[in-house]
């Protein structure tokens, strides 16, 4: 079993709203390309096509999973014919072990998170070791990417963003991340805030956490995963920040794939205009095929197996 990490270059501190675009419009022409084509270069699995395994965190919110679901049904409908399974890391079923002990040859682990805090570090790895049985890789979170940026985009227009241009110095955004102490997720979190706000037209887009105290932070969860329960600011310090600065018309974009417990918090404390979770989005959809595409393409590794490349094959 090989597990692999892509590592994303580290972002360029400008961003250019047309280079988002260019790269948002080369993904799209990607992944309609690799929808017809089949994958060389793997050992020969009961799937000769690797699975894609979406791996949610999991809520208690009885929206969550049919949220989810529903974004792999766009993901299937983008690409025919590929394998896509779920798994949950906790609270829903099917969980991330039992889904990946069904399986056979090879996987790879699409995390539907935002950028790389524990469980994208930690967990997934973990996981992987867990299942010998399995040639597994692990892509990239979502987040940040252009793609990423278009779907926060639809969702604040959906909830009444203005479509136009912003009236210069009172609009501004709000964006909440369910928070972790790793510097990498951090600046996960800030790169997609820039894309975000050079899609917008260069509006002040301000990074923000559900950051929860520790009454509402099992201690369990807390000594397993202490590099995933705080981060700061919160989504009501940022909204105060922002107002103090003179904007007056405040929303809140969530990276949340689904409604959950950090979602409706985050939302809670919006002024104005609070985003729906991303959902199903058609840009989310696209992402999550374009991280598969990328874990399969990627030369990382060290040994032969993850050092070589997928042969395209049209």
């Amino acid at each position: 079993m090989t597990a692999s990490i892509p590592q994303d270059p580290a972002p360029a501190a400008p961003i250019d709203l047309g280079s988002a675009a260019l790269a948002a419009e080369i993904t799209a022409q990607l992944s309609s390309r690799l929808s017809k084509v089949r994958l060389r270069g793997f050992s020969h699995s009961a799937s000769p096509v690797p699975t894609l395994v979406a791996v949610a965190h999991g809520s208690r919110d009885p929206r969550a999973l049919p949220t989810v679901r529903a974004l792999l049904d766009r993901v299937r409908a983008l690409r025919p014919g590929l394998p896509v399974r779920l798994g949950h890391i906790e609270l829903n079923r099917p969980l991330l072990a039992d889904t990946l002990a069904e399986l056979h040859g090879e996987a790879v682990l699409v995390p539907l998170l935002f950028g790389h805090g524990f469980h994208v570090t930690h967990d997934l790895p973990d996981a992987l070791a867990a299942a010998p049985h399995l040639t597994g890789r692990i892509a990239a979170p979502l987040g940040p990417h252009p793609l990423l940026a278009e779907a926060l985009h639809g969702r604040l227009l959906e909830a009444g963003f203005p479509a136009g241009r912003p009236r210069s110095g009172h609009d501004a955004v709000v964006l909440a991340a369910a928070g972790s102490r790793s510097a990498r997720s951090a600046q996960d979190t800030e790169h997609t805030a820039r894309l975000l706000s050079a899609r917008l037209g260069g509006l002040p887009v301000l990074p923000a956490y559900a950051h929860p105290s520790p009454a509402t932070t099992p201690a369990r969860d807390a000594a397993r995963r202490p590099s995933d329960i705080a981060a700061a600011p919160t989504v009501t310090e940022a909204v105060r920040t922002l107002t103090a600065r003179g904007h007056d018309r405040i929303a809140v974009a969530g990276l949340f794939t689904a409604p959950g417990r950090f979602a409706t918090q985050c939302a809670a404390a919006a002024p104005r205009i609070a985003a729906a979770p991303l959902g199903d989005h058609p840009a989310l959809a696209r992402l999550v095929l374009h991280r598969y595409d990328q874990a399969l393409l990627a030369r990382t590794g060290s040994d032969p197996e993850s050092t070589r490349a997928a042969t395209v094959a049209v």
